[in-house]
């Protein structure tokens, strides 16, 4: 096994890394460091999961597997870059180029109906979502700007929009029926084997057995209505239109998998109701599943006259929606995976409040959030913003994160527990000796869903916040509703430990709500803050916080101390990623920031270093902090526009203050002397280098693929410059 493994993965972040892992993989060898690779790529697990319809040459194994093990043990350290959390639309479009790539792979069965047809949709369900994130992530995460990349955004503070007290955008949650309303939770006194439980008319439905809990495990269940759900949608897209304002859904159909997808459905429904009340027998037919969202609805109806003419009588009878892309005509309803809320709500928070419109301008929005577990903390941003105006970056302090998520801890566990219910009854979680933990009457399309957080990782989780607190002497708030089910279960073990390790004065425990309100507080002033969070909350603040502080969560420091003893260092948000593709395609400029990279790269050398003793390595991540430092102070950064300096520039830039800072530092002899002519080179070819990089820029680029590139054509792509290539090897 290497000493570092660098994930291969999808999109712009796996394009940046055919630039630039070859320059790692050079300096880290001359201090004896080996690094490796391993493919989680949604096209890597599509192919590893159906070895059988393959040829021998064709066949890839199963490395999210393999890293699956390997983050259970103490030799971890692997450098994770953000893959694509596949929806369904996503996932059929990947299919579809592997088979045209000559991968003989079954179809993905919309609506399965044969025994076999059943086994392949299984198997594709469970590489959709966040398949990867819950496999990886056995421990907790500490995540914050870096101090250079904090103190570059606030000499260089981003544009923020204005925010007026009287902006007509808001938040709208559901106020009873959803998933926060119905929650009950318990914490298990002894391990235990848990089954879930239909309880009809006609009999027991068993939903899932051999559900194994360890004791001090906290399990919750709770479910959606689905009639509280309609009437609520509803209600709302009229307020919207009366209001004036864009309809707006923010959903995480790609972390909840199961829940979303199906939430969103509703939606699509509910907005062209009148469509679906006339011709939902002939749509069914056609094959329209409103879970894919309009834009599949629409390919498959293009053909039907009455049926296209009447989504149009009803789209300009809807308020505008939220917009995608204005130009090309894609909404909000578009795509389920198009609009993800911890990405979209700071996005539009950032901009004063603003949405993109149907017409291309921008207009207040009604934020729809269905369920009101953390629609909360939006809420709760805009009505600050309203009151206080927009944040200034140039002084701002920061918002770091400890949040729990070791071992599929809490919903975004939750996927295999989750239900739409068939007919209406009582479900129950019956546990081994007869007990019945959980129970909840139910409706024909309720959402019902079970989660789980277990002991270690909640301990875990509370003392990685005492030492960051420790660490950085600033306010610290676990956000903890005691009104919610499972937070009063987390409430009972975080105060015990925090008494017992005499630290619990330097510790607040606030709802969420009151929590955003006294962070944002805060950083007003120019202080810092620790937010201690679950998982969603974490996923959701560190979006949040640095989208306002730096612009983009893209560059944050990202460090998972893995329970067993290795490290996981994740490289940010991926969420633009599909916008920079598109345009690397279209005018060979890729304009993705690798800054996340360089960062977990620096934290990754110097763990290995403390890990195995390798000084070498620790003098090595030394540098890359220098030389990251050098991107920054330089303004080496990526641009956006096409003929200007973009990603490969910058893996130039950061080769050459890589070197330079090896060939200057005093600690090892032997990897200045290594690198000072390396240096010199990088130094020398600046203009043939730079100019070799301009001159590809302008036509268009031929990746052999989307999914899965041709690795001949991306590399020529994406290192298209012969004196680098020379120098680098």
């Amino acid at each position: 096994m290497s000493d570092i493994i660098y994930t291969k993965v999808d999109e712009a972040p796996e394009l940046a890394s055919a630039s630039f892992l070859p320059i790692i993989q050079k300096f880290a060898a001359a201090a004896g460091v080996s690094v490796g690779t391993k493919d989680i790529s949604l096209a890597g697990r599509i192919l590893a999961t159906f070895p059988e319809h393959l040829s021998e040459a064709q066949r890839q194994s199963d490395d999210l597997a393999d890293l699956g093990r390997l983050v259970k043990t103490a030799d971890a350290n692997v450098i994770k870059l953000p893959n694509i959390s596949a929806s369904v639309p996503q996932l059929v479009a990947a299919i579809t180029e592997l088979q045209a790539q000559g991968f003989a792979l079954p179809d993905y069965p919309q609506s399965p109906k044969s025994d076999a047809e059943i086994e392949v949709r299984a198997k594709y369900d469970g590489i959709k979502g966040s398949a990867v994130n819950p496999v990886l992530r056995e421990g907790n995460s500490d995540r914050r700007a870096a101090k250079a990349v904090k103190s570059f955004a606030q000499k260089n503070p981003h544009r923020m929009g204005d925010w007026t007290a009287n902006s007509n955008t808001h938040v709208s949650a559901m106020s009873g029926g959803d998933f926060f309303s119905n929650e009950v939770s318990a914490t298990l006194s002894e391990d235990t084997i848990a089954k879930i439980v239909l309880t009809t008319d006609k009999g027991d439905t068993v939903l899932k057995e051999g559900i194994a809990y360890p004791a001090g495990t906290v399990v919750d269940a709770t479910f959606m209505s689905v009639a509280a759900l309609k009437s609520f949608l509803a209600s709302e897209i009229e307020r919207t239109k009366a209001a004036g304002t864009l309809f707006s859904l923010h959903l995480k159909a790609t972390m909840m998998k199961v829940s979303d997808p199906i939430i969103f459905g509703h939606a699509v429904r509910a907005f062209l109701a009148p469509v679906f009340e006339t011709h939902g027998d002939a749509m069914r037919d056609l094959g329209v599943n409103p879970n894919s969202g309009l834009g599949d609805l629409l390919a498959r109806v293009e053909g039907n006259a009455a049926i296209m003419a009447d989504i149009e009588a009803c789209m300009a009878s809807r308020p505008p929606l939220y917009m995608v892309d204005s130009d090309k005509g894609i909404t909000n309803l578009h795509v389920s995976s198009d609009v993800i809320i911890d990405a979209s709500m700071p996005a539009l928070i950032r901009a004063g409040g603003k949405g993109w419109g149907p017409d291309g301008k921008e207009a207040d929005a009604n934020c729809v959030i269905p369920d009101n577990s953390y629609a909360p903390i939006y809420d709760e941003s805009i009505a600050f913003f309203k009151e206080n105006g927009k944040l200034d970056p140039a002084t701002a302090g920061t918002v770091q994160n400890v949040g729990l998520m070791a071992q599929k801890a809490e919903e975004y566990g939750s996927h295999p527990t989750t239900f739409e219910i068939p007919e209406a009854g009582t479900v129950k979680m019956i546990l081994e000796d007869g007990t019945v933990l959980h129970s909840h009457v139910v409706e024909a399309g309720d959402i019902w869903r079970s989660a789980s957080t277990r002991k270690a990782p909640i301990e875990d989780w509370v003392n990685l916040a005492i030492s960051r607190q420790k660490a950085e002497g600033c306010e610290a708030i676990f956000w903890l509703n005691p009104e919610r089910a499972h937070d009063a279960e987390l409430i009972a073990y975080v105060k015990p430990i925090l008494k017992a390790k005499g630290v619990a004065d330097k510790f607040k425990i606030m709802a969420p709500r009151e929590a955003t309100r006294v962070s944002l507080e805060t950083i007003t002033k120019g202080e810092n803050s620790i937010a201690v969070t679950g998982n969603v909350l974490r996923d959701y603040l560190t979006d949040l916080f640095p989208i306002l502080e730096l612009a983009t969560s893209a560059k944050m420091l990202s460090i998972v101390k893995l329970m067993n003893g290795g490290g996981l260092f994740e490289t940010g948000a991926g969420g633009s990623a599909p916008k920079h593709v598109q345009q690397l395609q279209e005018e060979n400029h890729l304009r993705w920031d690798s800054l996340g990279e360089f960062c977990a790269l620096g934290e990754s050398l110097t763990f290995l270093a403390d890990a195995k003793g390798n000084e070498k390595a620790r003098v090595l991540g030394q540098a890359v902090d220098a030389a990251t430092q050098g991107i920054l102070d330089n303004g080496r950064s990526p641009s956006r526009k096409v003929g200007e300096p973009d990603n490969r520039d910058s893996h130039y830039w950061f080769a050459r203050y890589w070197a330079e800072a090896l060939a200057a530092q005093t600690d090892d002899g032997d990897l200045a002397a290594h690198f000072a002519p390396i240096a010199q080179a990088l130094a020398a070819g600046e203009e043939k280098i730079l100019a070799e990089l301009a001159a590809v820029q302008g036509p268009a680029a031929d990746l052999g693929g989307y999914y899965k590139t041709d690795g001949a054509k991306t590399a020529a792509v994406m290192r298209p410059s012969a004196t680098l290539n020379a120098i680098i090897g």
